[in-house]
Order: C-alpha cells, then structure tokens, then sequence
C-alpha cells in the first residue's frame, strides 16, 4: 500500500483528489495522513468527503477514515465502473473539484458515463465552471477526450445549490506538449449578480475597462435569478490560438466590488504581458491527464505548491518523473 503524506506541498485537499483519481486508474491501493495539515480546519470538510464517495461509488471502493475531520484516509479501489451518477455535496463546496477527481478514472472506463454534481459552481479557492468549460476540457479534448460540459444552475458561496453536469465519453490519452499560445483571438469579462444590485457588477467592469483597456463591447453584466443568490463573481477570460485562460475573482462580504475587480484585472495583465502558455492554476490540472496519457510538456507562468504537490503524487503512483526547470518563458514542466 501506497502511504502519502497529505502536509506536502501545499498541504490541502489537492493531494487527496489526485491519489483518488490515479489510484483508481492506477488500481493501487493508498493510505494518506495528515489529511489537509495546512488548513483550518484541517482533515475532512464536506466537500473533500464528496470527493472521497464519489471516488468510491465509481469503483466499488473499500474506504476507511471517510467521516469529517478525519486526517487519516485508507482507499481501496476496485476496477471503474461506468454508469449514471449524481453527487451531492450538500453545501457551497466545490462541485468542479468532485467532478476533477472522477473524471480521469472515467475517461478509461470501458463506457461512457454521465455525472451531476450539486454544490458551489463559482466559490473562493477552486476552479469556477467557466474554468473547466473555456480552459482545462479544451486541453483535454486536445489529448482525444470527449467531455460535455452543462451548468445547469450556478451555486454561490454559502448558498450553494449549483448543479453541473457532464457527459464523458472513453478515451485513450494522447500526449500534450504545449508551449505556445498561438495568435490572440479575443478577451472579454463577465461580471454575474443574483439577489444583489446590478451596479456591483457595473463597478468591477468599470475597472476591469480601466485596468486592460477594453471596451465595453467586452464587458458584459450577467444577472442571475435572485434565488441563486446572494451571489458575485466576475471572470475574465483570455483565449489564444492554442489555450484560453480564466481569471476569477469572487465577492466577499466586506470586500469592495472595485478591489475584488482591481485583483483580477492585474493578474489578467499579468498573463496578457507572459509568454508562457499555461497559467499557474492550469498547470497543476494538467499534470494527472498528461500522466495517463503517457507523457507530455508544458511551460508555464508559474510554479505553485498546488504543482508540486501534484507531481509529487504523480511519481509516487506511477514512477514517473516529473521535470521542472526554469525556462525563458517561465517554466518548463515536463513528464
């Protein structure tokens, strides 16, 4: 058995999904402790525990230490089982990360299979759906996946109640290298509201105009039904030839629609004057699909604890190694 140490690297639940994921299409069984050492609370949340049932209703696993707070996890996984499946959360927590964890092991399944995930579709410290539908399933479709995306309902920090649904078709991987981004296409922002006045997202459009100098032909306000909310976010995405990236900022309370909207505006200036294709937050996503496919490179903006947690999990269920070296345009990653 496999034995992880779960305070490594950035020390939160990435760890957790990604033993789920590759020790289900790696069929070896693990036990991670110190479960999210580095959080507060640490062990469990609810979120995490999804992860954890959803991983092991899609492969009959026999779990231990599944139960919230628990710092200490043992998976046993069985072979994937393809099929219909709904996951509830049952608060605002991520249904992007639940739905990231299943969706490599479902990728091999010998058939296709449909999920729906119930819970925050746009929440602090996780992949917003627009993430996975503009930046990381066009990657993998790059690798020869075929994976359809719905939001059927977007889910707001702490209300939840989102709902995403996604029709994945078996796939054998290919390898990715990415290293250019290609010609600039096009940039936009979207600022979403429900159950809270529209001029919020006015305001952080103003200054995400002001900050990239965009137009307003560019800037578009999305208000949602009240009984989603109360919820704000805004995201700009940034699409190239050969990638596309998603910049989020999600509303506080307490926090100025202006700051929220200034944050994501710099980091989105940041990337448009980069070279490298992959941002920070895409790179450490690519790293188990580019594993299973038996390979690849990237280069990218960054190196975060996220990816060096990741590749760390990577070569301990595979034996792979993964490179990661300094480069003229940032980062080279390669596996």
């Amino acid at each position: 058995m496999l034995v992880l140490d779960g305070s490594h690297g950035e020390g939160g639940g990435q760890i957790l999904r990604s033993s789920l994921s590759l020790a289900i299409c790696t069929q070896q069984a693990f036990r991670i402790e110190n479960l999210r050492a580095n959080r507060k609370p640490p062990g469990l949340q609810r979120q995490h525990l999804a992860a954890v049932r959803a991983a092991t209703q899609i492969s009959d696993a026999e779990v231990s230490g599944d139960e919230i707070g628990s710092q200490t996890l043992v998976f046993k996984p069985g072979k994937v089982r393809p099929g219909s499946y709904t996951f509830a959360i049952g608060t605002a927590g991520s249904a992007t990360l639940v739905l990231q964890t299943v969706l490599p092991p479902l990728l091999s399944a010998q058939r296709p299979s449909t999920v729906r995930v119930t819970g925050g579709t746009h929440n602090r410290g996780a992949p917003p759906f627009d993430f996975l539908a503009r930046t990381f399933v066009p990657q993998l479709a790059r690798m020869g996946a075929q994976v359809e995306l719905e939001l059927l309902a977007y889910g707001f920090y702490p209300r939840g109640g989102g709902e995403i649904r996604a029709e994945i078709q078996p796939a054998a991987l290919q390898p990715l290298h990415l290293h250019e981004r290609g010609e600039l296409r096009r940039g936009y922002a979207d600022a979403y509201v429900a159950g809270l006045p529209m001029h919020i997202a006015e305001r952080e459009l103003k200054v995400i105009g002001r900050v990239l100098g965009w137009s307003q032909d560019r800037l578009n306000v999305r208000v949602l039904p009240n009984d989603m909310g109360p919820g704000n976010a805004v995201t700009i995405t940034i699409e190239y030839e050969h990638v596309a990236e998603v910049i989020t900022g999600f509303g506080e309370r307490g926090v100025r629609a202006e700051t929220l909207a200034q944050a994501a505006a710099l980091e989105a200036r940041e990337y448009l004057r980069a070279r490298a294709p992959v941002g920070a937050h895409l790179a450490d996503q690519l790293l188990v699909p580019m594993t299973l496919a038996g390979g690849g490179s990237f280069t990218t903006t960054a190196v975060t604890p996220h990816l060096e947690s990741n590749a760390l999990v990577v070569e301990t269920f595979t034996g792979r190694r993964i490179r990661i070296e300094p480069h003229q345009e940032g980062f080279r990653v390669e596996c």
